[in-house]
This record gives C-alpha cells, structure tokens and sequence, in this order.
C-alpha cells in the first residue's frame, strides 16, 4: 500500500521482456551470503512463475560466491512483491530470485560480473531489478534529505558511492548491496543513463509524517 505506487509507475514505463533477474536483500538472516534458487517455481496469487534455470545455472558457474539455495528465499518478501507488477506486464515471466547480505563492494561486483557474463553465456534479453526502501522511520524532511543524496549517487551510476555513503552514514536503505550490484551489472551490458520516475514516503499514504519510509523508482538503460 505504502510503495505500490512508485513500483507500478516504474513498470508502466517500461517494456518487461520474459526473463527477470531480481534482486533482493536479505530480511531475515537465513542461507548464505548470496543465494540464488536456480530451480522450481514461485507459486503467487496471479499464477506460478518458473525459475529461469538455464540463465541461473550460468550465473552460478561465473562465481565462487553464489550458492544454490532457497532458505533465504522462504521468507523474504522483497523480491515477491515485485512478481505481481511483473506478471501483470508480462505473463510469461521466468525469474531468477538472487538475495545478497553482507556490506562489502567486492561481493557486488562479484555478482554483477556472473550476472553479466551469465547472461552473455545464453544470450538473453533480460530485466534486472533490484528492490528495497530507501530511508526507514525518520522524521519526513530528514528522509528527504537522505533519500536525496542515495538517489543522487543511483542516478550518476557511482555504485561505489552509493555502497560508501550507506556504509559510512549509517543509513537505513535495506537493499544496498543489491541496487549496487544491480548498478555494476547495468554499466556491465553497456547502460549509460538513469532517470528517477517518482519518489514519495509513506507519509503520503499514511498521513503520518514523523516516521516515514523513502520510496524511489528509477530506470537505468
């Protein structure tokens, strides 16, 4: 109810193709530090959505770091809220579900590089998003402000920047690591430029401005 609005601009702006890469963090502490479910399928309330098994096999056999596993994924609700949007746009989606944990660049880049060359391996045309909040339970103009900066650093594609200003500040952003990944692997298909569509908090929903949650949706292509 709080974010559905800026997720559902973002998806009614692009052209979503068969096979999503999503990227989520990890709520719960559960599985590894980067776990992917490279097999089965998600049961949802529009429909069962298969894993794109060929694309995350071949993302595994890129890393050192990326382990099989569905733990992580079993009570994680950063990735599934984003299949409804995706369904709707494109009912034929097979997605691959990655949760990342941890706070370390080089795990990202990582990622970003099996992700790439992955999908280079099968040659797919894929969408690759990465969900989390921004700012959590500040004060409306304090989140603001720190959203601000966060959004600043996606839109200049400064990944490292980003994954420093969250580290060094402290700021309550739950899906860094992704979007930082999600960053290196854009760049790494060629991506030269991103755009904001909307960003609002919870305040704008609730009516409670003193503690809030920042929302953002941005493209990158």
């Amino acid at each position: 109810m709080y974010s559905g609005q800026v997720a559902g601009m973002v998806y009614s702006s692009i052209e979503v193709p068969k096979n999503v890469i999503i990227l989520g963090p990890n709520h719960t502490g559960y599985g590894p530090g980067v776990s992917i479910m490279d097999s089965g399928s998600w049961q949802m309330p529009m429909g069962e959505v298969e894993i794109a098994q060929d694309i995350a096999e071949a993302i595994i056999q890129h890393s050192d770091i990326i382990q099989s596993d569905t733990s992580a994924q079993m009570l994680e609700h950063s990735l599934e809220v984003q299949i409804p949007f995706l369904q709707y746009f494109q009912p034929d989606i097979k997605i691959v579900p990655i949760v990342l944990s941890g706070n370390r660049y080089d795990i990202c880049q990582e990622v970003a590089d099996a992700i790439v060359k992955g999908v280079q391996d099968r040659d797919a045309d894929v969408l690759i998003v990465a969900s989390t909040d921004l700012t959590h339970y500040k004060p409306q103009e304090e989140a603001v402000k720190t959203d601000q900066r966060v959004i600043d650093r996606i839109l200049s594609l400064d990944a490292k920047g980003l994954l420093d200003i969250v580290n060094l500040e402290g700021i309550t952003m739950c899906g860094f690591m992704p979007v930082t990944t999600m960053i290196l692997a854009a760049k790494g298909m060629g991506a030269k430029n991103a755009y904001l569509v909307k960003y609002m908090t919870s305040g704008e929903v609730s009516g409670d401005y003193s503690h809030v949650v920042g929302y953002a949706g941005m493209i990158i292509n």
